[in-house]
């Protein structure tokens, strides 16, 4: 892999500057902050630009406000961000204040003017920073037309740099991309350490293993195909094993449906000669129920004991006794890289399978582990909460921001390839 190198904030002059920052903290939740991991992460960027002089305005999404199909744009509290300004002033001792834009249709914000006035106020010693309400409010930032690039030009023209430390958002809108193109434009701190350690994945130490699961194979399936390339064994779990299982072995599986079938068909027939690098987990949960749990209402499958045309109910886990077979054992203990990007489970009722499997993970101490995905760092915290503390401060671990946006760059084969990146390279 050819490394390249981002722009850093590093190098630039913020003295003195209005700097104009994009951050993921995508972590309310019907007005609540479900966990301050992503806000957290990017402090260090946020401490640098008033160490040298800066004055930020700081924006992120939240939820899924707009509309795609009728174009409207719903507008809540539970979708503001004045609970992530609260949590910041509060943690750094800061007083941030939020631009007083409003929608006056269903289109979304249309009026920047009021970001002038809080600059202003910001300048006057009245405000440490200026936050945006959620992006997703703006007319124009998940656009296709020249909404999109108005918003950008408008909103650029608030400011003297442009700092992207949002390395989860990594769609191509108005304000992870648009913003770049008028304004000297940088990674921040999270950013270069999370693109830093996704060269881990593409350089990674051999063998790798990788562990990816899902509920729908349409959205995983170009991941996969790429994954299994730079992997040396790859393991399946959710509904991706359910469907490759209903392939492989010819059975049927209540839930997985025709299209997830006809898509596992198309990548198992595109492994070839690289079939053997599927670790299959030899036991299964099967179970009566997607709703509760009753005893007598769940079983251990054996997958050797498969028969085609035999009909299953739900498989909602992966049954912990997999782990405990020696070939499989032993791929775990011989892995110098771990990339995890999965939740084995139906967490509302079965977690044996992901936390037999985190414990799989941490038994081999001497290998790299990366973990990327909001569900699997906070399933690794809630059911190991022991090991989570150890590992957060083990240098053997990271976790990713956004396991959306690793998946986007192992599909298109490059840590830089994501377009909020390319816009950051020298």
């Amino acid at each position: 892999m050819t490394k390249q190198s981002l722009k850093s904030m590093l190098d630039a002059d913020l003295k003195g500057k209005i700097v104009l920052v994009r951050m993921d903290h995508n972590v309310v939740k019907k007005g609540k902050i479900k966990d301050t991991m992503r806000i957290d992460a990017t402090i260090p960027t946020l401490l640098h630009i008033f160490k040298k002089g800066g004055m930020p305005i700081l924006m992120t999404h939240i939820g899924r406000p707009f509309n795609k199909s009728t174009g409207e744009i719903t507008i809540s509290e539970g979708d503001s961000v004045a609970p992530i300004v609260q949590y910041l002033d509060t943690r750094l001792s800061l007083k941030g204040m939020i631009a007083d834009c409003k929608a006056e249709s269903s289109e979304g914000i249309t009026d920047l003017t009021p970001i002038r006035a809080a600059i202003r106020n910001m300048q006057g010693g009245h405000a440490d920073y200026i936050y945006l309400p959620n992006t997703r409010w703006f007319k124009g930032e998940e656009a296709k037309d020249d909404s999109a690039e108005l918003f950008a030009k408008t909103l650029a023209s608030f400011a003297d740099v442009f700092i992207n430390d949002a390395f989860g958002s990594w769609q191509p809108h108005a304000t992870t991309v648009g913003v770049a193109r008028y304004l000297s434009s940088y990674a921040g701190l999270l950013m270069q350490k999370e693109v830093a350690h996704l060269e881990d994945i593409f350089d990674s130490r051999r063998p790798m293993i990788s562990i990816v699961a899902g509920a729908k194979f349409d959205t995983k399936i170009g991941p996969l195909s790429s994954l299994i390339n730079i992997s040396d064994y790859l393991v399946l779990g959710g509904v991706l094993y359910n469907a490759y299982l209903c392939v492989k072995y010819g059975v049927n599986i209540k839930g997985v449906g025709d299209d997830d079938k006809e898509l596992a068909s198309r990548f198992i027939n595109e492994l070839k000669d690289q079939a053997h690098k599927i670790v299959e987990l030899s036991y299964v949960v099967e179970s009566d129920s997607f709703e509760k749990v009753e005893e007598g209402s769940y079983r251990r499958i054996c997958i050797a004991d498969l028969k085609p045309g035999q009909e299953l109910g739900f498989v909602l886990d992966a049954d912990p006794k997999s782990l405990e077979d020696k070939t499989i054992s032993s791929i775990f203990a011989s892995a110098q890289t771990v990339f995890i990007n999965a939740v084995m489970g139906y967490t509302v009722l079965f977690t044996a399978g992901s936390k037999a499997m985190y414990n799989k993970i941490n038994e081999n101490k001497a290998s790299r582990k990366l973990f990327g995905g909001g569900d699997t760092i906070q399933e690794f915290k809630d059911l190991l909460p022991g090991e989570f503390s150890r590992a957060v401060n083990d240098a053997n671990y990271y976790f990713f921001t956004g396991g959306g946006a690793i998946l986007d760059a192992i599909e298109k084969g490059s840590p830089y390839a994501m377009k909020p990146v390319q816009m950051l390279l020298k």
